[in-house]
């Protein structure tokens, strides 16, 4: 696990695009630009307190990604949030659960309070599984807030994880 460099988002954009592209986990745009994109993704907000990191193998191959920020400003300031992407390859071998624990920990760090995800869609059962191992809660749900392509309209959870 380390800071992501710009030298890494060639490696973080392709799955970023497979991610984007199947419409299931995100509500980003998959007609971002590969400039918004990587905006996006690399800087995620204009917060002093925010981060970018990649997982990565002994041989420095880019496993996922995670950034993490404020999830509001101001007043929100002390709750913090993060997205998480991992390669298609790489999944169901514990990187989620890496990127996860890392922007906890750095959480932690930083001062934050708790930390909230503002929007998991509720069908991706493998991700509310794991921040629920992780000491994330469902804390409400929104319906009909994700239009999935298979599955139709979804809900969004809101999940949160005090500090």
């Amino acid at each position: 696990m380390r800071d992501a460099e710009d030298a890494d988002w060639p490696a973080i954009l392709p799955f970023f695009r497979e991610i984007v592209s199947a419409g299931e986990t995100y509500a980003y745009d998959p007609e971002l630009t590969d400039e918004q994109a990587r905006s996006l993704w690399m800087t995620p907000s204009g917060a002093p307190q925010s981060r970018t990191t990649v997982a990565v193998d002994a041989d420095g191959t880019v496993l996922g990604s995670a950034n993490m920020y404020p999830n509001r400003p101001g007043p929100g300031a002390h709750v913090a949030s993060a997205s998480f992407m991992v390669a298609a390859a790489a999944r169901g071998r514990g990187v989620g659960r890496a990127l996860c624990q890392d922007m906890i920990d750095w959480a932690g760090r930083e001062g934050f309070r708790a930390i909230q995800f503002n929007a998991v869609v509720e069908t991706n059962t493998v991700a509310v599984k794991l921040w629920q191992s992780l000491g994330f809660r469902v804390i409400g749900t929104v319906p009909e807030a994700f239009h999935h392509p298979t599955h139709g309209y979804v809900g969004l959870h809101v999940m949160h994880r005090p500090l």
